[in-house]
């Protein structure tokens, strides 16, 4: 996935809670309103992007108050002193977390800030196609090579 794709996504998320793409771009901006597509195109170019996740209004439409949000926390590993005094690496599964809070905006906007890549930080909270894994379908039971056991 591109970093303009992912910005479409992330835009689009937001403008379903009621962000206000248009109106946030000419107002931060203060550019001529281009079209939805190329006025994400320039912001995944010029990496303007920073400009749109750590804005407040973005921010409280992406992540709306006192809605269930669903995340994917990684895998990890880290190194820790064990009962025995040796050195041990711990593995921890990646899980989905589920969590609900009024100011749930605020606390992503400083996770993000002290996240690496914020846009790799964002993506974890979208839910796309390419996401689903189809588990594979069961196979049919052939009756007709069961083997009927009547030792009872």
């Amino acid at each position: 996935m591109t970093r303009l794709e992912l910005l479409q996504l992330l835009i689009g998320q937001a403008r379903t809670n009621g962000f206000e793409f248009r109106k946030w771009y000419t107002g931060k901006l203060g550019l001529a309103w281009p079209g939805a597509v190329q006025a994400a195109a320039l912001l995944a170019g010029e990496r303007r992007y920073y400009s749109l996740v750590f804005s407040h209004e973005f921010a409280q439409a992406f992540w709306k108050p006192g809605e269930d949000m669903v995340f994917q926390v990684p895998t990890q590993s880290f190194q820790r002193r064990m009962r025995d005094g040796s050195i041990g690496t711990v593995v921890r599964k990646g899980y989905t977390r589920r969590r609900t809070r009024e100011d749930v905006w605020l606390y992503h906007l400083k996770e993000m800030a002290s996240a690496e890549e914020p846009l790799r930080y964002l993506r974890r909270f979208l839910r796309v196609a390419e996401d689903l894994i189809d588990e594979p379908a069961a196979t049919p039971i052939d009756v007709d090579s069961i083997e009927v056991i009547d030792d009872l």
